[in-house]
């Protein structure tokens, strides 16, 4: 079965870890707090700029003031992510299908909208 392509933007945070030697949990934090990962390179140069912090930490202690803690209480990886919201939308697509079919089966469904009343002065 060949492999499924990403959605470029989760693509670009598959990149951005590689590139940046992050973990998933870090990935993750970074998601959460709204960063770009096209801008974590202006991030992560604390090798020319000493007084940055390395761009793990960074993520860390940002993480760590806006959500009070230190880590996300479950880590996911992308790709755990895409198969969890793909399952979530086959879900919610059968039950609207079920509440369709329901609809369709119940006799005189169609003659229940209500008609609007006349307002009176």
């Amino acid at each position: 079965m060949p492999k499924k392509e990403l959605d470029p933007k989760l693509q670009a945070w598959a990149t951005a870890r590689q590139r940046h030697g992050l973990s998933h949990a870090h990935v993750q934090m970074a998601r959460e707090l709204g960063m770009h990962p096209d801008r974590l390179g202006s991030l992560d140069n604390h090798r020319q700029e000493p007084w940055k912090a390395p761009l793990p930490e960074f993520i860390e202690r940002l993480y760590e003031k806006r959500f009070g803690k230190l880590r996300p209480d479950v880590v996911r990886t992308i790709e755990e992510s895409v198969r969890a919201a793909a399952v979530k939308r086959a879900e919610r697509k059968e039950r609207k299908q079920a509440r369709r079919a329901a609809r369709a089966a119940a006799p005189g469904a169609a003659n229940l909208v209500a008609e609007p009343s006349e307002r009176e002065p």
